[in-house]
């Protein structure tokens, strides 16, 4: 499932910066296009779209409590992933090429400069080269790790991912907080209590942010409609050829409903933190408001026709 999460973003990032190249857009806003393209919402989406699709009688996936069991932690699994691959990936991405580069005119100095004749021999040249080797490696990693801001890739949401995932594979943790029996299950308790209120929450503060949406902005129609159809159209089918083709090849197991949490992840609109990011960024804002509006719009015929071809074709 990580890899699978995965490829979501770098398909999804190749489609938006085919995007970029048909429709032209300003140069601050391809990190925009780019993101909303690659990061799905693999939050809140799974956990509302999978409980619902488990209490639905008849459906391919078997017993009710067992579905909404597996299925739970499958959606538990996939948000964990998509929440560090935002903050790795997608922010850095977008901070990337949100920073458009500035162009200079060549200078008479500049000119002056390349008809400059070197007063150190060749030989004296290679040498240095090898004895500064070292030193440009050094200067090399200095300058990666000032332009990656670390406080971004580990924020909370990324350490409590991984808190989760540490909790739920080494088995000492797993006894001693998760069960009944657990000495220190009032922990369990207190975080489920706190996630059973996140996804209300969250759905009204998706609320909040579209309602920005209506305001007009500079997007060109050509970049919306752009997004919506490599997020609904071309990121599912490189999905469903993607799954089917590592269940043809015994990559993955014939669970169906781990294969349908698979797919689901290429269908999900666009995620909410690419507005946190913009805010962040102070570009972009009001475009990313109605792109999100737009997406989510749609959003209701996307996870409505391909979740059903997707029963249709695990079942």
């Amino acid at each position: 499932m990580p890899v699978n999460v995965l490829f979501t973003f770098i398909i999804g990032s190749l489609l938006g910066w085919i995007v970029i190249v048909i429709t032209k857009p300003p140069s601050n806003l391809r990190g925009l296009i780019l993101g909303c393209c690659a990061a799905g919402n693999l939050g809140n989406m799974p956990l509302i779209i999978i409980p619902a699709v488990c209490k639905e009688k008849g459906g391919p996936f078997g017993d009710p409590e067992s579905c909404q069991k597996y299925g739970m932690g499958y959606a538990a699994l996939s948000m964990a992933m998509g929440s560090v691959y935002i903050w790795t990936y997608v922010y850095n991405l977008m901070r990337v090429l949100s920073n458009s580069p500035i162009e200079t005119q060549p200078s008479i100095e500049s000119n002056y400069d390349s008809c400059k004749v070197p007063l150190i021999s060749s030989k004296q040249e290679e040498d240095n080269h090898k004895v500064g080797r070292w030193e440009k490696v050094k200067r090399r990693w200095v300058s990666l790790s000032e332009k990656v801001n670390l406080r971004t890739i580990f924020a909370p949401s990324t350490i409590a991912a991984i808190i989760a995932l540490v909790v739920g594979l080494v088995t000492p943790f797993r006894k001693l907080i998760i069960g009944n029996v657990a000495p220190l299950r009032v922990l369990q308790d207190s975080v489920t209590l706190v996630g059973d209120g996140a996804i209300p929450a969250t759905t009204l503060i998706i609320g909040g942010n579209l309602l920005k949406g209506m305001r007009s902005s500079g997007m060109k129609k050509s970049s919306i409609i752009g997004v919506l159809v490599a997020r609904y159209i071309f990121l599912p089918i490189s999905g469903v050829l993607l799954v089917r083709g590592a269940y043809k090849l015994d990559l993955i197991t014939s669970e169906p409903l781990y294969q349908f949490v698979l797919l689901i992840q290429y269908v999900v609109p666009p995620a909410m933190s690419l507005g946190t990011i913009t805010q962040l960024f102070g570009a972009g804002e009001n475009e990313c408001s109605v792109i999100l509006l737009w997406t989510y719009a749609l959003a209701s015929i996307s996870l409505t026709v391909w979740p059903t071809f997707f029963m249709w074709l695990v079942a």
